[in-house]
C-alpha cells in the first residue's frame, strides 16, 4: 500500500464531476487506497461523503480551506 494519498485537485469542476472522477479513483485503486480530493464546487461537501455512502467508501477526514474542500476517502 502506498503512504502517499492520490491527490485529485479538481477545483473548477462542477457537480456531479468532483463525485464521479473521486468515484473512478477509488474503484481503480487497491483496498486501504486514501484519495486526496480538492474541490471548490459548493456542492462538494455533500455530494462526495453521499457517494462514498452509497458506494461503500470511507471519509477519513475533511476540512474547508477558503473556498475550497479538502477530504480524504479511502477504499475499504
Amino acid at each position: 500500500m502506498n503512504d502517499q494519498p492520490t491527490r485529485l485537485d479538481l477545483r473548477g469542476l462542477k457537480c456531479p464531476l468532483p463525485a464521479l472522477f473521486a468515484r473512478r479513483a477509488l474503484a481503480r485503486s487497491q483496498p486501504g487506497t486514501i484519495v486526496e480530493v480538492i474541490a471548490d464546487d459548493p456542492l462538494a461537501p455533500v455530494d462526495l461523503p453521499h457517494m462514498c455512502a452509497k458506494e461503500g467508501f470511507e471519509v477519513v477526514d475533511s476540512a474547508r480551506e477558503g473556498n475550497c474542500l479538502r477530504i480524504f476517502l479511502r477504499r475499504p
